[in-house]
Formats: structure tokens, C-alpha cells, sequence
């Protein structure tokens, strides 16, 4: 098969992974995908187009615009700034979640808040999340969550499904990949290999929430 050029989604989309350090089969894994998706999908040009919410969670994560994904480009016109009403207050916590080995949370209370428009929520399927903002620690869940990133929990969402969640176990914060480890248990996944799955039963975890958008320093 002919090699995609730099204009085509597919180069663009392994140029960006390349920068940023981090492997096709996490960024698969991170769409919820099995690990060969994004391989297949440059080097085979199967499927031929990514579908609309793994292409906005991609562009989302590498900081550019859906349409060098292989969306459409959007014609720019004048928008109208949101009204006061049109904005929704986020809460940042005063508690991390551990990347690492696992940290106790200390204190949930909120010492700032980020500021999202109501549109840009819609336009990022947020529009009925329960949103808080919280501080990654540790490097148990790098490249996809580095430590001092700052990531939205949407506490609407509590359970047990595939994909990054905000979790406690006894009085540990932790920032995990969940998945189903058999009848009543849980696998907790770190995407640094050098953690190792943890298998707890599903009586002693607490889902506070799962992990839908975050920002970090580049």
C-alpha cells in the first residue's frame, strides 16, 4: 500500500504521536479501542475515516484542530461571547489523585474554579456532567496523564465501565483505567507497564468518577 503523505489524517495522526512520545496502542487504548486499531488504521487505511468522537477525543488530546484529523473544517464567522448565564463554574479541589502508588486524600474542598462555556460543554458531550477539577500525581498513567496535569472528573459517572476513572480504595485517591476482572471485581490498569495490574473486589472501591478531558503544560 502507497505511504499516506503529510497531508493525509493518517501521517498527521502518527507525526503527533511521534512528537508527543507516546505509542499507538496507548492512544487505541485510550478511545477505548483494541491495541492494533490505530495501526491498522495508518498503515492498512482500515477504517478508512476515524469516527467523529474518537477523532474530537485525538485532536483533544494531541491540542489541534479536529480537521487535521480528517474532519471538516469549520468556515470561521463571528460568534457572539456568552452571556453570564452561558457559563458553567468548575471546581478545583484542594486533592490529588494519584498516578503513582496512592496517595491520601487529604480535603476535597474547591480553592478556584475554570470557567466553561455551556456551548463548549455540549460540543464535548459534558452538557449533563457533574463536573470537578482535580491534580494528577505520579507517573503511574504516563504518557496519557502526566504528573501536575489537572484533569476534569465527571462524578455522573460511576460505573464500573472501560476507561480512566477517579477512584478510592479504602482512603487512596487514585487515577486508573478500570476494567472487569471477573463476577463482583476490578482490575485497576495503569498505562505505565512498569505498574502492574491491581485486582481488588468491587465492595471495597469507590467510583467517584470518570476522567473526561484534561490540560496540562506542554
Amino acid at each position: 500500500m502507497e505511504s499516506p503523505s503529510r497531508s493525509d489524517p493518517r501521517q498527521r495522526l502518527l507525526d503527533l504521536a511521534s512528537e508527543r512520545g507516546v505509542s499507538l496502542a496507548g492512544l487505541s487504548d485510550m478511545i477505548g479501542r483494541n491495541s492494533s486499531y490505530l495501526q491498522q488504521f495508518i498503515r492498512k487505511g482500515s477504517p478508512r475515516k476515524l469516527e467523529e468522537s474518537d477523532r474530537r477525543t485525538l485532536a483533544q488530546f494531541f491540542g489541534v484542530p479536529d480537521s487535521e484529523l480528517g474532519g471538516v473544517e469549520e468556515i470561521s464567522r463571528p460568534v457572539a461571547a456568552p452571556r453570564g448565564g452561558d457559563w458553567i463554574e468548575v471546581p478545583r479541589l484542594t486533592v490529588d489523585a494519584s498516578a503513582g502508588p496512592g496517595a491520601v486524600a487529604s480535603g476535597e474542598a474547591a480553592f478556584d474554579s475554570f470557567r466553561f462555556s455551556r456551548r463548549w460543554l455540549r460540543e464535548h458531550g459534558l452538557a449533563g456532567a457533574r463536573l470537578s477539577a482535580i491534580t494528577v500525581a505520579g507517573d503511574s498513567m504516563d504518557p496519557i496523564l502526566r504528573d501536575g496535569d489537572e484533569i476534569l472528573v465527571d462524578t455522573a459517572q460511576r460505573s464500573l465501565r472501560d476507561g480512566i476513572h477517579v477512584v478510592r480504595l479504602g482512603d487512596t485517591l487514585m487515577v486508573k483505567r478500570l476494567a472487569s476482572a471477573g463476577p463482583g471485581r476490578a482490575a485497576l490498569l495503569s498505562q505505565n507497564l512498569a505498574y502492574p495490574p491491581v485486582e481488588v473486589a468491587l465492595a471495597e472501591l469507590e467510583i467517584i468518577g470518570r476522567v473526561v478531558w484534561k490540560s496540562g503544560r506542554l
